[in-house]
């Protein structure tokens, strides 16, 4: 039995496995999400380093394999539109399309110097670039959480949708983006002690400033004219 927390009206979070509880909603404007890439992230030990180093996270069994082919076609059914992270381990699941998405982590080490998300968008490639540093602004709560800013610009690449969910929402990074963007959110997480991180960062992202809110379309229209 999943459980259900309502941070606010329009920002809901479930508890349990997304195989379960998709169906039972309704579909999205889009679905923005990072799912588990099967490269054994989980659980990787304490490092230290000019770059921040990673911390250290108890192993839960999470990134052994990549998930089931059906969740992936789940995916695709419950939104409109879509950025998934780590599409790179995923491509030969989804129909080809223009519109990649690049986060330029700023680094050039041994690890990655940045991630691809596939999109469901025709258009260009786009690129932003962050240093992963970032992280250390967030507070990273999670092996494989991403800055805020970065799910931000996600968001931001799929004209302008009012509804996100995000069936592996982890520490909650992507509801934290979509409510400083006023947008509603549905989170899922199999994961309780991730489930509560996410929720305590959701709320708090929701009571805080609204400063990157979506320009509304009144606005949109004015500026426009105005130019």
């Amino acid at each position: 039995m999943s459980r259900v927390e309502t941070i606010a009206e329009g920002v809901t979070l479930y508890l349990g496995d997304c195989r379960e509880i998709l169906p039972t909603l309704a579909k999205f404007d889009a679905v923005v999400t990072d799912p588990p890439y099967g490269i054994g992230k989980d659980g990787q030990k304490r490092t230290t380093g000019g770059h921040g180093g990673r911390k250290a996270y108890e192993f839960k069994g999470w990134d052994k394999e990549r998930p089931d082919p059906e969740i992936f076609s789940m995916l695709l059914q419950c939104g409109a539109k879509h950025v998934i992270w780590g599409g790179n381990y995923f491509a030969d699941l989804f129909p080809p399309t223009g519109k990649w998405l690049v986060w330029d982590k700023g680094q050039r080490i041994s690890q990655s110097d940045g991630e691809l998300a596939w999109t469901s968008e025709n258009g260009a490639l786009r690129i932003f670039d962050l240093n992963r540093v970032a992280l250390m602004t967030d507070g990273a709560q999670h092996p494989t959480q991403k800055p805020v800013e970065v799910m931000r610009w996600s968001i931001q690449q799929l004209n302008h949708p009012k509804t996100i969910i995000d069936p592996f929402m982890g520490s909650g990074t992507t509801g934290v983006a979509a409510v400083d963007l006023g947008l509603s959110f549905t989170g899922i997480e199999i994961d309780p002690q991730y489930f509560d991180i996410a929720c305590r960062r959701i709320e708090a992202a929701f009571n805080a400033p609204r400063l990157f809110a979506e320009p509304t379309q009144q606005t949109q229209a004015q500026e426009a004219f105005e130019l």
